[in-house]
């Protein structure tokens, strides 16, 4: 895949106004968004289907989690959005699930593992017996084994994880800062280059881009970073 068909642009913005500015900022650098809590609640889902019709590819992250029967029809109205990729929290109950549900339809179900701004004293916190490694690889393969198309994790551990669930599943990596740029209140990062050389297929980019004084510029800068990263054959 060319960096444009992996790299992801966070819309994290507070009105469809501000996305919409955005993607049309951005033009065709950028074939991939995601719309995930922030955009969605501010009346953005319609704008799924509106990117979808224009030929861009939606990341919809809404890290779907509740009783089988909710997620399933979640998944299913999501669906309808046109949507092609679609977050589930890696329980196994939800990702059944989810598998179900999407039978049969070509939308990417990602796993999400453990979110990148999380280290070992917050599972702590939070009355998880094992640390973050453990958790996510446990994540992980469950994904693999319920038939999954794919994971979310942090790009640190990416190489470990594409030994763990083999070539084909899409591993997708936030927690992306450009060389010197700020992590913000993410723990867990990589820059665009090695999340890729480690193993990534795809990087969901925010702030730097959407944030920045110039975001077709820093999206282009990103880019050229990608693509002068060693991508395995995958």
């Amino acid at each position: 895949m060319e960096p444009r068909e992996r790299l992801i642009v966070g819309l994290d913005l507070s009105s469809r106004k501000e996305a919409e500015a955005i993607v049309e900022t951005l033009g065709e650098s950028v074939l991939w968004y995601k719309i995930g809590y922030q955009l969605a609640y501010a009346g953005g889902l319609p704008l799924v289907a509106e990117l979808a019709a224009a030929g861009k590819r939606v990341f919809l992250d809404l890290k779907l989690l509740d009783i089988p029967n909710t997620v399933a029809k979640g998944v299913e109205s999501a669906l309808s959005l046109g949507a092609s990729m679609l977050t589930i929290h890696a329980y196994p109950h939800a990702m059944r699930a989810a598998v179900s549900a999407a039978g049969g339809t070509d939308v990417t179900l990602l796993g999400v593992t453990v979110l990148t701004s999380l280290d070992d004293r917050d599972l702590d916190a939070a009355g998880y017996r094992m640390g973050v490694d453990e958790l996510v690889r446990q994540r992980a393969g469950q994904a693999r084994e319920i038939g999954m198309g794919g994971i979310v994790a942090a790009p640190t551990e990416a190489a470990a994880l594409r030994t763990l669930i083999g070539p084909d599943m899409a591993l997708v990596t936030p927690g992306i800062r450009p060389a010197g740029g700020e992590a913000g209140d993410q723990k867990r990062i990589a820059t665009p280059a090695d999340a890729l050389t480690s193993g990534a297929t795809h990087l969901v980019v925010g702030r730097p881009i959407v944030a920045a004084g110039d975001p077709l510029r820093a999206a282009k800068a990103i880019l050229e970073e990608m693509q002068s990263a060693p991508v395995a054959d995958r």
